[in-house]
């Protein structure tokens, strides 16, 4: 099939003459405007909504965009920092090496590597994914179902890989900060042959970091490679290696319990752990890709894209559940520690991903308009597997709340990995996609356009079968009209679907998740496009989502159940330079979330229905040398309603709620250029030290971090 496309496009555009690729300046023709180099928190275009070189004020769904200059400025050097600056987006580190991501209501499964789709194999991030490799990162909020072709209808982030440069050039940064945070990176692109038309770039860090969490450690490496080479004028083709390894001691599984026995809250310290020195997490992440992308000439491009991921978790965990017991009023039994127990397990989790993309996009002359033209394949193939192995001796003993964050708990002797995965499951994904870019006036632009997508599955889980065969096209509808040659009004509407491996309690795989989304609002750019705003008014909906409704507690397994759910809301963002030295970002979420069964019932209470970000930087035109900065984060209230979870271990009928109250977090950075080559920086998170609950996704959590100090010394070449 992939020849097919191939010999299809170069048949299309065989008369087309030949041009000089855009890689010859700050552009790449591999991936689109290049970031790096710029102090601006804006770029000109964006393709991770219709691989279409749009403007964001001529893209019919929300976009939002993290350029390398704002994760340098706040040293946003982890993909949670990132995505807690972005508009709309919530980061729910629900234990210490795990995190959901949240938009418009509904969960974030599916992330992109340079437009390639690359799902989640759990609807989980394990491990904190550094930022060294990423030239920048797209959000496009909504259901972005013509490029994204199982998920839901939240939003799709794409990391943009940074590429080699012509010329040389070298940064290193070293770092230190509060509980003994540090971290080197070093970062060098050169040319390999005298016309440059060879080149490489090579990327590493290194981060070595205790914690305000008692006992926690972590250990975080990367490394990235790439070669470039052009072809021929209009050919480049790339090649390229990601290595990341992630490891903490004395990590959570799971948080502490929220509640006392008797549904009152459990009161414990900022720093309270309950991982063991021999608990944590070990995530290996390799990337092997390429790509071939050619430049036909008159706005054709063809691209062919291959990516190979290898993750391997080797985890020894250590979780508690059930609830403190109260003996009276004010007393607590901290001698047998009823109610809380342990559950410890070793387990191995390899992944594996392959998946290949090819596209063709172009102009066609119709009536006397050019018309865009985009369209696709692309072939994913993932095995997911899961061996685990429990010393059941260890398990459900009894810990005193005076042991409960103190670290004594044994290793068990766990017995070896036999090499029966308990999870074996292989899916496919082929879809097929397509968009047109109508040009009907100079002021009105409809695009049409979907996917369609073959998705199977088969394997086991613990006993169930994970086989499935899904077949689904998916439309995309939208359209931008120019109200003044700043402003344009636009509306679009996105369906998605996501086969699931969820099953009832009779082991029958639920039927895959639905989704839609419909936008619109009004874009505008002002002062030559330095500055960029929007509102949108959205409403989205997601059937057939299983949510866990309990726990069994004799096998600990999930017992889940069906919900349909609908958000509406309103999305207010700005980003750019108004002034000369100002760059800021920053946008307002408000939101309902209910559920879609009559009840009109609130869904989902622990993502926050009001989210507001702020980054703002100022650089004086008469001091061009020094740069400060703010970003804040402010999410409303967010609460938790459990109930009998674990049986006997907890109070039979406890139906109790769990509150955040809403808070704002500030961050402040300076920075000061010594010379043209060395900068040096501090950053302040969390300025006024508010103490909060990091989420309230399940009846366990625990606080954020305090105001924490960062200091940087930059050098450059």
């Amino acid at each position: 099939m992939l020849e097919a496309v191939a010999m299809f496009a170069a048949a299309a555009v065989a008369d087309l003459e030949p041009v000089q690729p855009a890689q010859r300046g700050d552009d790449i023709v591999v991936t689109g405007q290049r970031t790096e180099g710029s102090d601006d928190y804006g770029v000109a275009e964006q393709r991770t909504a219709t691989r279409l070189p749009l403007s964001q004020k001529d893209t019919p769904q929300s976009v939002s965009i993290v350029t390398r200059a704002q994760i340098q400025d706040f040293q946003l050097n982890s993909v949670n920092e990132v995505l807690a600056t972005v508009p709309g987006v919530s980061v729910l580190a629900a234990e210490t090496d795990r995190f959901y991501y949240s938009a418009r209501g509904f969960e974030i499964t599916t992330f992109q590597v340079d437009g390639i789709g690359q799902p989640f194999a759990f609807g989980i991030q394990t491990g904190s994914l550094d930022t060294s490799f990423f030239d920048r990162i797209e959000v496009v909020r909504g259901a972005p179902g013509l490029l994204s072709f199982t998920g839901n209808p939240s939003a799709v982030v794409n990391y943009v890989r940074k590429r080699p440069y012509r010329n040389l050039r070298v940064v290193a940064n070293a770092q230190y900060g509060s509980f003994d945070n540090l971290r080197l990176d070093g970062d060098i692109s050169v040319p390999l042959t005298s016309d440059r038309s060879i080149r490489a770039r090579a990327v590493g860090s290194y981060l070595d970091t205790d914690s305000y969490l008692d006992r926690y450690h972590l250990t975080r490496w990367t490394g990235y490679g790439i070669v470039e080479a052009d072809l021929g004028p209009n050919t480049v083709i790339s090649a390229g290696y990601g290595h990341q390894d992630h490891d903490s001691d004395n990590a959570q599984w799971g948080a502490v319990p929220l509640l006392y026995g008797d549904g009152t809250r459990f009161q414990f310290g900022r720093d309270s752990n309950t991982g063991q020195p021999w608990s944590g997490w070990g995530v290996i992440d390799r990337q092997i890709f390429g790509d071939l992308t050619h430049d036909f000439g008159k706005g054709w491009t063809a691209k062919l894209s291959v990516l190979r991921r290898a993750i391997d978790e080797d985890n020894e965990l250590f979780y508690v559940y059930g609830n403190p017991s109260r003996t009276a009023p004010g007393g607590i039994n901290a001698t047998t520690g009823e109610g809380v127990f342990s559950y410890p397990g070793k387990f191995l989790g390899p992944t594996r991903n392959l998946t290949i993309d090819a596209y063709v996009n172009g102009k066609v002359d119709v009536g006397g308009r050019a018309h865009d033209v985009m369209f696709g394949l692309q072939r994913g193939a993932e095995r997911y597997r899961q061996d685990a192995a429990y010393d059941v001796t260890q398990i459900g003993v009894p810990i005193a709340l005076s042991q409960l964050f103190a670290g004594t708990f044994p290793r068990p002797a766990f017995p070896a990995l036999d090499g029966v995965f308990e999870l074996d499951r292989k899916t496919r994904r082929l879809s097929v996609y397509g968009l047109t870019r109508l040009d009907l006036a100079d002021a009105l632009k409809v695009m049409l356009g979907g996917s369609w997508t073959h998705a199977e599955s088969e394997g086991t889980s613990y006993g169930t079968a994970q086989d499935y065969d899904r077949k689904k096209f998916v439309p995309f509808v939208g359209a931008t009209f120019a109200l003044t040659p700043g402003i344009n009004a636009y509306a679009s509407y996105a369906k998605i679907f996501n086969p699931q491996t969820i099953a009832d309690a009779q082991n029958v795989l639920f039927p895959p998740i639905e989704g839609d989304n419909l936008e619109a609002g009004l874009k505008g750019e002002w002062f030559g496009g330095r500055l960029y705003a929007s509102g949108a008014l959205f409403r989205v909906h997601q059937d057939n989502t299983a949510v866990q409704t309990g726990l069994n507690p004799t096998t600990f397994q999930a017992i889940y159940s069906l919900q349909n759910a609908k958000s509406e809301g309103v999305e207010l963002e700005v980003g750019g330079s108004p002034l000369a030295g100002l760059q800021a970002t920053g946008g307002f979420t408000f939101l309902r979330l209910k559920l879609r069964d009559g009840s009109g019932a609130e869904a989902r209470t622990f993502v926050p229905r009001n989210v507001g970000r702020l980054n703002i930087t100022y650089s004086p035109p008469s001091l061009p040398a020094l740069k400060l900065g703010t970003s804040v984060q402010y999410q409303s209230r967010i609460y938790y309603d459990t109930a009998d979870y674990f049986g006997a271990a907890l109070v039979t009928g406890l139906n109790a709620r769990i509150t955040q109250g809403g808070y704002a977090l500030v961050d402040l950075f300076g920075a000061y250029d010594l010379t043209d080559h060395v900068r040096v920086g501090v950053n302040v998170r969390n300025l006024t030290n508010k103490n909060y609950l990091s989420s309230l996704t399940f009846t366990q959590s625990y606080y954020g971090p305090p105001r924490t100090v960062l200091g940087t010394v930059t050098v450059r070449y």
